[in-house]
C-alpha cells in the first residue's frame, strides 16, 4: 500500500467531528438522564464511603471521581467533561495542529469517563466503536504538539493498518451475524421488507423505500449480504489498489443509504471514517505533471498490468457468480422481476464460516507483517546514523503497540465462531477490558420483527378515565406524524425504549425512574420527551396516573387511501406497565429494587466559578432540542470552512506568474521583457562568478597536486 498521509488526516478529522457530535449530544441530555432530578441520578453512583482515588480508578476508570476534589457536583462534573470534549474536538476539526496524539488521548479519556458511569444509556454499539476508534487515533495521530511540529513518521502505515482491521471486523461481523444468528427474515431474504419500519429511527424516505416491490427488496438483501461479507473478504486486504478503491466506494454508498433511510447514526459516521483506511495518497494526487506523465506512457500494456487486470476481473466475476449461485438469482422476463432464494443451509454456512474465519486471521497477520517489514526497511534506509536509530526505536515501540492491539482484538473477534485463542492473550485482554480498547461487533444481533414494530406508548391521566399519550420527539407516536429527522443527534431515551420494547419493564430500571419523574412533574425528565412544552399534554400539571402499553406499528401502504395523511398504522399488542401513581406501593418497591430510592438528601449546589459558568451555559441551551443544537453547531462549522475557503481563494489565488510561465507565453508584455532582461543579467553575473570560482580552484593547493 502507498503513502497514507491524506487518508490518515481524513480519518483524524472525521473522528474529531464525530467526537463533537457525541459530546454535544450527550451534554444536551445530561440533566434529564443523570441530573439530580433525572432518570438515574449520577450522584447515586458516587461511593458512599470515601475511597482512595487510585482504588476508584482501578475499579472503574472515570474522571468523575475527581469531582469532590474539585468542589463540583457529579452532574456538573459530567457537564464539564462534555464541554471539554466539545472544545478539544472543535479545535481538532478547525486546526490541523491540534490533530495530535495528546489531544486524542484526552478525548478518549473523557468519553471513557462518561461511558463507565453512563449505564444502559451508553451501552450501544456505536459507543464501544467510538472508544476503540478513539484509542486507535491516539496511535495514528502524530505526537508533535509538545515538539512544535507534526511530521509524518515512517511507521504511520503500521498504526493506520489497525483502522483497516477494525473496519473489516465491523463490516464482516455485522454481515455474518445476520445469518449466524439464525434470523429467519435474513434466511428467506425478506428482512428489508420489515427493516425500514423496524429500525431505531426511520426517516420519511424510509417510507418510500418500504413501498418498493418485494422482489426488489429481496434482491437488495442479497446485495447487502454480499457487501458486508464477500466484499470485505475479497477487497479490504487485496494487494491490488483498484480493488480496495472499489471496496471503499461500495461501503461509502452503503452507509449513505443507511443515513438517508435511518438518520445519521454515529455508527454510520464511524464506519465512513474507518473506510478511509482503504485509500492512499495516490487517489488524491491529480497534479498536471502526473497527468502528463500518465499520457506519455506507451499504449502497449505490460505483462504485470495484464495479470493485475485479469485478477481484478476474476474477483468481480467471483462476486457475481456467488450471488447467482448462492441465492438462485433468476430473471423472469415475462413479469420483469428477479427471483432470489437462499441455496445453502445454516449447517453449511456455519461449517464454512469456521474455515473462513480462521483464514481471515492469517490473512490479517500476513498483511500486518507486510506493513511492519516495509516500514522497518524504510527505517533502515534512512540517511544518518542517529536518524536511523531514532526511526528504528519509534518503529519498535509503535509496532509492538499495534501488535498488542491486534492480539487483543482477536478475543472478541473469535466469539462469533467460538475459536480458541492463546490463554496468555485472553488474560492480557481481561486485564485491559475495562478500558474498552477493543470491542465485539455483531454478536448481539437483533432479530428482525416480521409482525410489526413494537413501540412503548406512555399515557397519563388526571382522573383515571381520560388518557392522553405522552409521545417522544424522535420515535413513532401519532400515526399522522411523519418520521422525525434527528440528524447527528443521538437520542438516548428513544434508543433504550426501542430496546426495551422487546422485554418487560422489570428489565429496564431506567423506565421506573422515568415514570417516577414524570409523576413528579420534573422538567428535566419532561425535556427528554418534548423540548417544546406545548407538545407535552401535562405541562401545566403533572399526571396523577401513568400506564404504558406496547403497540405494533406498520408503515402504511401507498395504495391505502383510507387515511391519506397517515404514515403509520398501529394495533394494540400488550400491556407494558400497569397503572401506577406517585404513592403506589408497587412503584416504591421497584424504586428500592433498582436502588433508585434516594438514600441521602440532595446536597446544596456548589457556588464555585466553574459551577456558575456551567450554569450559565446550561441556561443558553435550555428548551432547545438536541437536533437543533447539533444542526446549529455543524452549520457554524460549515460556515467557518466556507469563509476560510473564500479567503484562501481571494488572497491565495492572486499569486504572481512564475518566470517559466512568462517565458512560455507567446506574446510577452513589457514587464515580462524587463523581467527576462533582469534574469539575463543575473545569469551573466552568475557566469562571471562561476569563472572566478574556477580560477580560484585552479590556484588551490589541492588542484595543483
Amino acid at each position: 500500500m502507498g503513502e497514507v498521509k491524506t487518508p490518515r488526516q481524513m480519518f483524524l478529522w472525521s473522528l474529531a467531528l464525530i467526537y463533537v457530535c457525541a459530546f454535544a449530544s450527550l451534554y444536551i441530555q445530561i440533566p434529564g438522564l443523570y441530573g439530580d432530578d433525572g432518570l438515574i441520578p449520577v450522584r447515586l453512583l458516587m461511593p458512599k464511603v470515601q475511597r482512595p482515588l487510585l482504588e476508584q480508578f482501578q475499579a472503574s476508570p472515570s474522571l468523575l471521581w475527581l469531582a469532590p476534589s474539585l468542589g463540583l457536583e457529579p452532574q456538573h462534573a459530567l457537564e464539564l467533561i462534555c464541554v471539554l470534549g466539545v472544545v478539544l474536538s472543535l479545535g481538532a476539526v478547525l486546526l490541523g495542529l491540534l490533530r495530535d496524539s495528546l489531544i486524542y488521548l484526552c478525548l478518549w479519556a473523557l468519553y471513557l469517563s462518561i461511558y463507565n458511569v453512563g449505564g444502559d444509556f451508553l451501552r450501544s454499539e456505536w459507543d464501544k466503536l467510538l472508544l476503540e476508534a478513539g484509542f486507535l487515533a491516539v496511535l495514528v495521530a502524530p505526537f508533535g504538539l509538545l515538539r512544535g511540529r507534526s511530521a509524518c513518521r515512517i511507521h504511520d502505515p503500521v498504526t493506520f493498518w489497525l483502522t483497516r482491521w477494525l473496519f473489516f471486523r465491523l463490516t464482516f461481523c455485522t454481515g455474518v451475524s445476520k445469518l449466524a444468528s439464525g434470523d429467519l427474515a435474513w434466511w428467506n431474504l425478506s428482512a428489508l421488507s420489515h427493516h425500514f419500519e423496524n429500525q431505531m429511527s426511520p426517516t420519511p424516505l424510509a417510507w418510500y423505500v418500504h413501498q418498493l416491490p418485494e422482489w426488489l427488496l429481496k434482491f437488495e438483501a442479497v446485495v447487502l449480504l454480499h457487501c458486508e461479507i464477500v466484499v470485505p473478504l475479497l477487497m479490504f486486504f487485496a494487494p491490488i489498489r483498484r480493488l480496495r478503491l472499489v471496496g471503499f466506494y461500495i461501503q461509502l454508498f452503503l452507509q449513505f443509504g443507511h443515513i438517508l433511510t435511518g438518520n445519521c447514526s454515529l455508527l454510520n459516521l464511524l464506519t465512513i471514517a474507518l473506510s478511509f483506511s482503504l485509500l492512499d495518497d495516490d487517489h488524491f494526487n491529480s497534479s498536471p505533471a502526473q497527468k502528463k506523465k500518465k499520457k506519455t506512457r506507451t499504449w502497449i500494456p505490460s505483462l504485470d498490468s495484464i495479470l493485475v487486470l485479469l485478477v481484478e476481473l476474476s474477483v468481480y466475476v467471483l462476486i457475481l457468480f456467488s450471488e447467482v449461485k448462492l441465492f438462485k438469482l433468476q430473471i423472469n422476463w415475462e413479469e420483469k422481476t428477479l427471483s432470489s432464494q437462499t441455496d445453502f443451509t445454516k449447517e453449511e454456512f456455519d461449517e464454512h464460516l469456521k474455515f473462513i474465519h480462521v483464514a481471515t486471521i492469517w490473512v490479517a497477520v500476513l498483511s500486518f507483517t507486510w506493513e511492519a517489514v516495509a516500514a522497518m526497511l524504510q527505517c533502515v534506509c534512512t540517511s544518518g546514523v542517529m536518524s536511523k536509530v531514532w526511526s528504528l526505536l519509534q518503529w519498535t515501540v509503535m509496532t509492538a503497540a499495534a501488535a498488542s492491539i491486534f492480539s487483543f482484538s482477536l478475543v472478541p473477534y473469535t466469539v462469533i465462531t467460538g475459536s480458541n485463542v492463546l490463554p496468555m492473550v485472553r488474560e492480557a485482554y481481561s486485564a485491559v477490558e475495562k478500558y474498552q480498547l477493543v470491542g465485539a461487533y455483531g454478536i448481539h444481533h437483533r432479530v428482525t420483527s416480521v409482525d410489526g414494530r413494537p413501540e412503548i406508548i406512555l399515557e397519563g391521566s388526571q382522573d383515571g378515565l381520560i388518557w392522553k399519550e405522552m409521545n417522544l420527539m424522535y420515535k413513532p407516536g401519532s400515526v399522522n406524524a411523519a418520521p422525525p429527522i434527528a440528524g447527528a443527534h443521538q437520542p438516548r431515551l428513544e434508543w433504550v425504549m426501542w430496546q426495551a420494547a422487546q422485554g418487560g419493564h422489570n428489565e429496564s430500571p431506567w423506565f421506573t425512574g422515568l415514570v417516577h419523574r414524570l409523576l413528579q412533574g420534573k422538567p428535566q425528565a419532561v425535556g427528554l420527551l418534548q423540548a417544546d412544552e406545548a407538545q407535552y399534554p401535562f405541562s401545566k400539571k403533572p399526571p396523577t396516573f401513568i400506564r404504558a402499553k406496547i403497540l405494533k406499528y406498520h408503515f402504511t401502504a401507498a395504495e391505502d387511501k383510507s387515511n391519506p395523511k397517515a404514515w403509520w398504522r398501529r394495533s394494540s399488542h400488550k400491556e407494558f406497565l400497569p397503572i401506577v401513581k406517585l404513592d403506589d406501593p408497587a412503584l416504591k418497591k421497584m424504586l428500592e429494587e433498582f436502588e433508585l430510592k434516594e438514600g441521602f438528601p440532595v446536597q446544596p449546589s456548589s457556588n464555585t466559578p466553574v459551577s456558575q459558568a456551567l450554569g450559565l451555559m446550561r441556561e443558553q441551551v435550555k428548551g432547545l432540542s438536541g437536533s437543533l443544537v447539533l444542526s446549529t453547531l455543524l452549520a457554524t462549522l460549515a460556515g467557518i470552512f466556507l469563509v476560510k475557503a473564500v479567503l484562501s481563494w481571494a488572497f491565495g489565488g492572486r499569486k504572481p506568474k512564475s518566470a517559466t510561465a512568462d517565458h512560455k507565453s507567446k506574446k510577452p508584455t513589457e514587464s515580462t521583457e524587463k523581467s527576462q532582461g533582469a534574469s539575463a543579467s543575473n545569469r551573466g553575473n552568475k557566469k562571471d562568478n562561476s569563472e572566478d570560482r574556477k580560477l580560484d580552484s585552479e590556484k588551490s593547493p589541492r588542484k595543483r597536486k
